[in-house]
């Protein structure tokens, strides 16, 4: 069992920066890949971003360039750094916690956290 809680989100202006956090209990961090995913208003959810047990992280085209995602396992936290925000960035982003065997995904996620509001403004 992984219990998941992220942290950050919040009310942003565009062109701006946020940097989300997502703090992991129950098993031990070091044997879950971490991931972020976004859901915006009535679309599906969207990976973002993962990272493996080993530090190799994986980036779908459609993000790569203004997201970073970082873990720190000393903290078992896992990190999304994203960068010049857009209107349409706004969502729910979630952070998931899995097994790290699918490729190129890292998947599956099992453990989901219950998210956090990023809001941008134009």
């Amino acid at each position: 069992q992984v219990n998941l809680a992220e942290f950050g989100g919040g009310l942003v202006q565009a062109g701006g920066s946020l940097r989300l956090s997502c703090a992991a209990s129950g098993r031990t961090f070091t044997t879950v890949a971490m991931a972020w995913f976004r859901q915006k208003a009535r679309k599906s959810r969207e990976l973002i971003a993962a990272v493996r047990q080993s530090g190799t992280t994986f980036y779908p085209d459609s993000m790569k360039g203004r997201f970073t995602i970082s873990r720190d396992n000393a903290k078992n936290t896992v990190y999304l750094q994203i960068n010049a925000l857009k209107p349409e960035d706004t969502a729910i982003y979630y952070c998931a916690a899995g097994e790290g065997t699918d490729y190129p995904t890292f998947g599956p996620y099992n453990y989901w956290g219950q998210g956090t509001q990023v809001t941008v403004s134009a």
